[in-house]
């Protein structure tokens, strides 16, 4: 949020509304989004350039990422220390 309210902090506020109303979607929901790239999570473009990434547990529904699809996902594997 602190990104985008740099250029404008209406957007920011519209694109923090936007995020929660997809969480309490997935709420309601939790199957919504289809299966994600990584083993046990699901993925939901919040908005055409954000994927929520999530998974279910039991009556939970935990947000994982929320991450621009621009961005590499899942991100790389480090390899070592």
């Amino acid at each position: 949020m602190d990104y985008i309210a740099h250029d404008s902090v209406l957007a920011a506020i519209h694109m923090d509304e936007l995020f929660a109303r997809t969480a309490q979607r997935l709420s309601e929901h939790p199957l919504l989004g289809k299966l994600g790239q990584q083993p046990g999570t699901r993925e939901l473009i919040a908005h055409e350039s954000y994927r929520m990434v999530y998974e279910v547990d039991a009556q939970t529904v935990w947000v994982l990422a929320l991450a621009h699809t621009a961005r590499l996902w899942p991100p790389p594997q480090k390899n070592g220390p």
